[in-house]
């Protein structure tokens, strides 16, 4: 297995800070959901620089925020503090969570888990179930193997489903995860599949257009 590696927050700055300080579209549906459902104990998976936990702090959810990254959460209390928040903070490996049995209501974690390979990925989905109360929800996204990055055959596959990212930035060298749906399935037959998608993302390049696929996932622990 490989060994865990976070993103370089540290050279993300500027106008790019300020990309990643937007909550995702998805974020605010969640919102609604777990507001309704009454559920108030949330993770906040791979934080970076906090834009989930800051958005459900707002709301009244009680926020643990957890990061590989000591600049991510040093970034993200430093912004809650200025919001008045309080938070639970702590930095560490997904592999092994520092948290109780069914301690939280709802766990949000975008394209965090899937920096790992396939037997990394298998154990941080066991420590998700251990984590979650039973009927508490988590949603998460990995990257789907349509993504021109799984098709990247210069960077080194350490197996089948695992390659990794050789391109400059604040991702390099870290290993990225890729499934097919059925693969999506089987990692998650122990809980209960909400919802499964895939989505197509654009980005315009300089020598072109390219499309991102990832797969967006919502599971109940049964």
């Amino acid at each position: 297995m490989v060994d865990s590696k976070g993103w370089k927050w540290e050279i993300v700055k500027n106008e790019r800070e300020e990309i990643w300080k937007n909550p995702s579209v998805e974020s605010y549906y969640l919102l609604n959901r777990w507001k309704t459902q009454g559920k108030k104990i949330f993770l906040d998976l791979g934080c970076g620089l906090g834009r989930h936990s800051i958005l459900f702090g707002k709301n009244k959810f009680n926020i643990s925020c957890f990061d590989i990254s000591q600049e991510a959460i040093n970034r993200t209390k430093e912004w809650a503090e200025k919001e008045n928040l309080k938070f639970d903070y702590k930095v560490g490996d997904m592999l092994k969570l520092p948290y109780n049995d069914e301690q939280f209501d709802c766990i949000y974690c975008r394209n965090v888990i899937s920096h790992t390979d396939t037997e990394g990925i298998k154990r941080i989905i066991n420590e998700l179930n251990r984590v979650m109360k039973r009927n508490g929800e988590c949603y998460l996204t990995l990257g789907s193997k349509d993504t021109w990055g799984f098709k990247q055959e210069s960077w080194p596959l350490i197996d089948e489903n695992t390659r990794l990212r050789m391109e400059e930035g604040p991702e390099y060298k870290v290993p990225h995860f890729y499934v097919d749906y059925n693969l999506a399935k089987d990692l998650f037959s122990n809980f209960k599949i909400i919802n499964i998608h895939q989505e197509i993302e654009y980005y315009e390049k300089h020598n072109g257009t390219t499309e991102s696929y990832h797969y967006h996932i919502l599971i109940q622990k049964i």
